[in-house]
């Protein structure tokens, strides 16, 4: 007497050939897609990376200024690089560190883009009023070259691309930072 398969399965029960390669011609197709749009999603990659980088350098010359209780200035040196810089006692100055933003982005402010809504103010790229020098302090704070808060905004992105357009805003009074980004209509956090 022969015995019934469990579950009505032949023993060797499998794929075919022709199922196995209808599968990857599908999968194939899938990744095409996606190959064809790499183009238009690489850019607000590229900007969303800056914006995790000027956040974080930020966040640390915050924290390095109050943890080793020495002010840490924020300078841009160039139209891609954001540096920290510890003043040091008695004199002199320590390069902390420097940090270029992605390849194709930079401190750009895109035509007719509104304010974010900390409303620091748009007219520059890197808009912290009429401050000459940022420093944040032993506390934690934003001071401009006259010790007094400032708040400010930092907007970047690709140049000529307005939908990789991102900010990154500074109050002073506290050294809170907020990052947002652009969707085409609106600031989002």
């Amino acid at each position: 007497m022969k015995q019934k398969p469990l579950g009505g399965l032949l023993p060797h029960a499998g794929f075919s050939m022709v199922e196995t390669c209808i599968a990857l011609m599908i999968a194939c197709v899938v990744a095409g897609f996606a190959l064809l749009n790499i183009d238009r999603i690489l850019p607000s990659v590229n900007a969303n990376e800056s914006m995790y980088q000027v956040v974080a350098q930020l966040r640390n010359g915050r924290e390095l200024a109050m943890a080793q209780r020495r002010n840490i200035r924020v300078v841009f040196p160039s139209e891609n690089e954001i540096q920290l810089i510890r003043n040091d006692l008695p004199s002199g100055t320590t390069i902390l560190s420097t940090v270029a933003l992605d390849s194709h982005c930079k401190f750009h402010l895109f035509d007719g883009l509104p304010d974010t809504p900390d409303a620091f103010g748009n007219s520059a790229a890197v808009n912290f009023g009429s401050a000459t020098v940022m420093t944040f302090m032993s506390d934690g704070t934003l001071v401009d070259q006259n010790n007094n808060p400032i708040s400010g905004t930092v907007f970047f992105g690709v140049e000529d691309e307005p939908d990789t357009a991102r900010a990154v805003t500074i109050l002073g009074a506290t050294g809170r930072v907020r990052s947002y980004r652009w969707n085409g209509s609106e600031w989002i956090q």
